[in-house]
């Protein structure tokens, strides 16, 4: 993989032609051509390179001069630029800040992703140094400058030369003129035609530079007929419905998404811990008798009980997810697309272990009585769940999760007009649920959650049987790997092969410690 990052130089001597600043910062993140990027310390060795500019290989202005590690926190380099026309310009520019960022160009050997889409370089090889516009770290300026005397008296008579010139080959006013754009201001010397050509033209300076201009000569020109304001308003008009094509359409980089999010109202709700490294099943120990203890008369027996246990054995489950790209959508695009497309399969990710989760708790969870869906019905159901939950778990219910067609119902619960979950001034407020976030509080103390994954064949617009459920989160626990493991391979055909997975494993250490509604 080719990467490059810039980085901003710190000295530009012309005198003895040298161009010195850092190239790479490590364990810092910086802007590459893929986006986001850290190098780890020691992922880069000094090395002695060319300079380019502006990554144009057939435009190398000098080469490496000095190169080494700085306290294994950058690397600075100096660089020999060559006494040609373009290394000159490159010295002025660098001097003068109209070029002063240096980037490294870098094949990369090994690497890996961060959770944010950061790349993190783990090995790579410099190829090359480049003079660029723009720098991605602004923690160095230029600090030094000098010029020698004849350089500088150069300049001087090449900068009289050219007044001279343009004094004695500028087009007056009264030659031909053909209409411009407002804000085009008149190049005299660009307009000077070769000795052959006939007839050379230039462009009206336009004094219509805003709506206060524009509004003057537009009087002038119609209401007392100035030719001169009549030639400038018609330039000014001169838009995108005279000049169609002429103006491009930009693309802004933000990605509209509104087919998935990355919400898991369900594994929120339950209590986690870190998944196991090895095996694809795991035990828990779980204890099945205790000991008894009784009331027992004077010199009677006391009936013998003991502690015993088994074991509770999980499966580990894999979430995989698949997406095929091309070199050149990787090589050749902005760097959002990569941030989408990971970004999309983190969703996907999302998405299909909070249903698994729904299912399984489903599967083995216990259900109340019928209650309707309303104010009343709620509060019976909330009720009779947490008592059900403690009578099976011995632990209480802390949260309760619901569809979005429940969530609704619930924000629309009201006493007599006035809403029980959301009011603005309560007096008799019964909880807190909200249309600005998908957590709150309900009636009796229970914290809500909203789960896209759960309800019954309506989907998540579901308010029927086991759309809610009153959960004690220590009777459930999710297990789960370091999420978003990515591998990549690069097929023959120039296709670029994601794998996106991960690892996970839900526990029901107490199943009823779970209770879905019924209608």
């Amino acid at each position: 993989m080719k990467m490059t990052t810039p980085m901003q130089i710190t000295a530009a001597d012309s005198e003895a032609r040298t161009i010195s600043g850092r190239i790479v910062a490590f364990n810092e993140t910086a802007n590459a051509s893929t986006g986001k990027v850290i190098f780890a310390k020691g992922s880069i060795a000094p090395k002695d390179v060319f300079l380019n500019l502006e990554h144009d290989r057939t435009r190398r202005i000098g080469k490496t001069l000095s190169m080494n590690l700085n306290s294994d926190k950058s690397i600075d380099a100096t660089f020999k630029i060559a006494k040609t026309n373009a290394g000159t310009d490159a010295l002025e520019e660098a001097a003068s800040g109209m070029r002063d960022g240096f980037s490294i160009e870098l094949a990369v050997n090994d690497y890996e992703m961060q959770k944010d889409g950061t790349m993190k370089v783990l090995s790579g090889e410099l190829t090359g140094v480049a003079l660029v516009t723009e720098p991605a770290v602004k923690s160095a300026k230029v600090s030094e400058v000098a010029a020698t005397e004849g350089e500088n008296s150069e300049a001087e008579k090449n900068s009289e030369s050219d007044q001279t010139n343009t004094k004695e080959n500028a087009v007056t006013d009264n030659q031909a003129v053909e209409p411009a754009a407002p804000t085009e201001s008149v190049d005299v010397a660009s307009a000077v035609q070769a000795t052959s050509a006939p007839v050379a033209y230039t462009k009206p300076r336009s004094p219509i530079v805003d709506k206060h201009t524009y509004l003057e000569h537009f009087l002038k020109a119609n209401v007392l007929g100035d030719e001169d304001s009549r030639i400038y308003v018609r330039a000014a008009d001169n838009t995108t419905s005279t000049a169609p094509g002429m103006v491009p359409t930009p693309q802004s980089v933000q990605v509209i998404n509104a087919l998935a999010n990355g919400d898991r109202g369900m594994i929120d709700a339950l209590s986690r811990e870190a998944l196991v490294t090895e095996g694809m099943t795991f035990e828990l120990p779980k204890v099945t008798a205790v000991p008894t203890v009784a009331n027992v008369a004077e010199n009677a027996a006391v009936t013998e009980s003991s502690l015993s246990a088994t074991f509770l054995s999980v499966p580990v489950q894999s979430f995989k997810g698949r997406a095929i790209t091309t070199v050149e959508l990787i090589d050749r695009s902005r760097p959002e697309y990569i941030a989408a497309l990971l970004q999309n399969l983190e969703f996907a990710y999302a998405k299909v272990t909070d249903e698994f989760a729904v299912g399984t708790i489903q599967a083995a969870g216990q259900q109340t009585g019928v209650n309707a869906n309303s104010a009343t019905g709620f509060l019976a159901y909330t009720s009779q769940a947490a008592a059900a939950v403690y009578g099976s778990s011995l632990g209480f219910a802390q949260n309760l999760v619901v569809s979005p067609g429940q969530w609704a119902n619930i924000m629309g619960y009201n006493d007599n007009g006035t809403p029980l979950y959301n009011a603005a001034n309560p007096s008799n407020q019964a909880g807190l649920a909200t249309a600005g976030s998908l957590r709150g509080r309900v009636s009796p103390g229970l914290d809500l959650y909203v789960s896209r994954s759960i309800g019954n064949a309506g989907g998540s617009t579901s308010t029927g049987d086991f759309s809610m459920v009153t959960i004690n989160p220590n009777a459930w626990t999710w297990y789960e790997s370091p999420r978003f493991t990515l591998r990549t391979a690069i097929q023959s055909d120039g296709t670029v092969d994601l794998l996106y997975y991960g690892y996970a494993a839900i526990a029901p250490k107490i199943p009823f410690g779970a209770c879905w509604n019924q209608t």
